[in-house]
């Protein structure tokens, strides 16, 4: 790896890595003004843990040389202690550790304002080693999903399940797990439309700001996952996409604002700053496994449909009754399902309405519905264990008199009343 190439690899970590801060301040802006310390934990607590468990035996798990393999041998190079290792090697896993904690991280605003911060992390730790882990081995490290085109069509159809930098391993997959969680845990008091407003819209937009910056380093830099069969990696070389990459993911995300904000304003009657937000982050997380396989003018039909959608999806749980505390549903599980689906018709050269046939829909369909599956699956018995056991919700009394300071001791604003 040359030096170029290995200073974006750092710089592209980085970027990613910042956004799980950025997840915690748009997750913490959302909340109620005696939640934000837990709502910012959460967040933390997953860069902790999964980033120790990536480095112990995670990015081992993440790449396997027989595709039918459940994950890669835990083991086979515990704690990346192998001698052979090179500096490349470890940007590699430094690159994919970032993935691992913000897929984490999202499933917790699904849960917002009544989850114990331990029962939380021993979730995440659980769930990232025996969901997330292999996840990412079907999908970018030589695993069933990375085959699946071949395994049903032939090699010589060319066809495989398109999912740059995380539509599948990423989104759905935290998207499941969330809808799983706000199952096991139930609705919060006085649960219903319009009884809670965010506490600090700034902090929500700043979040955002923030996700956004960083996900240029999320798609363009996400070559590193995409292994090669043989358990190696590497990051974008002189003829990767970057440019498509980069100019999708500013085109998708500007066009899903106004998709959400026209449908705001269609049923509301106002558009929001903290729809605006929303918007954002819906189409970045519908372009994120496209970004390298549209042209622009079919990543901004992507983004303002995405953007559109995504709002609408968002007034399922009161319909349906299953509280999703910030919409981890509505944004991540519907816009991850529908950027994986879209490929299936405009991607280029393959998709059903850009000269190929019902093929490429048909494995991005498999995929995105194997991964929804196993992960809600997953994350239900693992939460309703759980919350069987130690217990998963705090007490009612202690949701009333707010999470941060039952849980952790803190207040996010101390007002001092002598002033």
């Amino acid at each position: 790896m040359d030096s170029g190439t290995l200073a974006w690899g750092i710089t592209a970590a980085a970027l990613v890595l910042f956004m799980t801060p950025g997840v915690a301040f748009f997750y913490g802006g959302l909340v109620k003004a005696k939640s934000v310390v837990s709502m910012m934990m959460m967040s933390f607590g997953a860069m902790a843990l999964i980033g120790v468990l990536w480095i112990l035996y995670g990015f081992n798990m993440t790449a396997v040389t027989d595709p039918w393999a459940f994950a890669g041998n835990p083991f086979s190079n515990f704690a990346l202690s192998f001698p052979q290792l090179a500096g490349s090697d470890f940007v590699l896993a430094l690159f994919g550790s970032t993935f691992a904690i913000i897929t984490v991280a999202l499933i917790s605003g699904a849960i917002a304002d009544r989850a114990k911060f331990g029962s939380w992390m021993i979730f995440a730790g659980i769930w990232a080693t025996i969901v997330y882990f292999p996840v990412a081995a079907w999908v970018w490290g030589g695993g069933w999903i990375m085959n699946l085109g071949t395994a049903l069509f032939g090699e010589e159809s060319g066809l495989f399940v398109l999912d740059y930098a995380g539509g599948t391993a990423v989104h759905i997959n935290a998207g499941a797990a969330a809808l799983a969680l706000a199952l096991v845990l139930g609705k919060r008091i006085g649960f219903q439309k319009g009884i809670q407003k965010p506490h600090n819209v700034p902090l929500t937009l700043l979040g955002a700001s923030i996700l956004w910056f960083g996900w240029f380093g999320f798609n363009a830099g996400a070559e590193a996952n995409w292994a090669n069969g043989d358990g190696t990696y590497g990051f974008m070389g002189p003829d990767s996409a970057a440019g498509l990459i980069v100019i999708n993911t500013l085109g998708a995300t500007a066009a899903a604002i106004a998709g959400w904000l026209i449908i705001e304003k269609l049923k509301d009657g106002k558009p929001t700053s903290v729809g605006a937000a929303s918007g954002a982050v819906a189409g970045l997380v519908a372009i994120t496994p496209a970004c390298a396989f549209l042209t622009p003018g079919w990543a901004l039909l992507l983004g303002v449909l995405a953007g559109a959608l995504c709002a609408l999806a968002v007034e399922l749980k009161w319909k349906l009754g299953f509280d999703d505390s910030l919409d981890v549903v509505g944004i991540h599980l519907v816009g991850g399902l529908f950027g994986t689906l879209y490929l299936g018709f405009f991607a280029t050269g393959t998709g059903l309405f850009l000269g190929g046939g019902a093929g490429q829909l048909a494995i991005q369909a498999i995929a995105a519905i194997a991964v929804l599956a196993y992960s809600f699956a997953v994350a239900w018995i693992l939460g309703f264990a759980i919350e069987k056991t130690i217990g998963f919700r705090i007490k009612n009394e202690d949701e009333l008199a707010g999470v941060d300071t039952v849980v952790h001791g803190e207040e996010g604003y101390l007002i001092d009343e002598r002033a």
